[in-house]
């Protein structure tokens, strides 16, 4: 599909009474004009940014669905006017994903029974704390294997490269925490 005027005014004028695969028609259209666009707004990111230019088309062709309806341009350049407006999105979407986390983070009431943990729940968690120091003591990267592996999901390549080891090696500390963390609540459950 070739960006003739007549094809991006008929987008435009579709697009600004909310349809949505005018939307898409058009990001397809532009798709070229839209990526250059984009390295350029990326171009004034600091260097270690986690988007490329392709990623902020995509979040754009997001943000555009989200469009409900447009008003008329103050000129009659269709094309100018959606790229302009392609270009205010892709900046208010960079400044979105700056922002820390915490500014993100969409808060939500506890859970019922979240709200009703109760001491055995919190003594449980202090025992598993305990033991992943007194693992750690033994060597630190016992404790880091667990934690990589069982809370973050870690494959063992994954872990191996956080270690700065080979897989090998990764997997015989993931061996030995596991035995040693096996006993440790063996002993536990005998001594509770």
């Amino acid at each position: 599909m070739q960006a003739s005027t007549g094809a991006v005014a008929d987008l435009m004028a579709q697009f600004r009474q909310g349809n949505r695969q005018a939307a898409e028609q058009l990001v397809e259209l532009l798709y070229p004009e839209l990526k250059r666009l984009a390295a350029a707004k990326m171009k004034s990111e600091r260097p270690e940014h986690t988007w490329q230019p392709t990623v902020l088309v995509h979040e754009l062709y997001f943000e555009l669905l989200r469009v409900k309806a447009l008003r008329d341009p103050d000129n009659n350049d269709e094309k100018a006017a959606f790229l302009g407006f392609a270009g205010f999105l892709m900046k208010r979407l960079l400044a979105r994903h700056a922002r820390p986390l915490s500014s993100k983070a969409i808060k939500v009431e506890a859970e019922d029974d979240m709200k009703n943990f109760d001491a055995a729940g919190v003594e449980t968690l202090t025992h598993i704390e305990l033991m992943l120091a007194r693992l750690g003591a033994i060597d630190p990267k016992f404790r880091t294997v667990v934690e990589l592996k069982v809370f973050e999901g870690r494959t063992g390549d994954e872990v191996a490269a956080r270690l700065g080891c080979s897989r090998r090696t990764a997997d015989r500390y993931w061996t030995f925490a596991c035995h040693w963390l096996e006993r440790e609540l063996e002993g536990g459950v005998a001594q509770g």
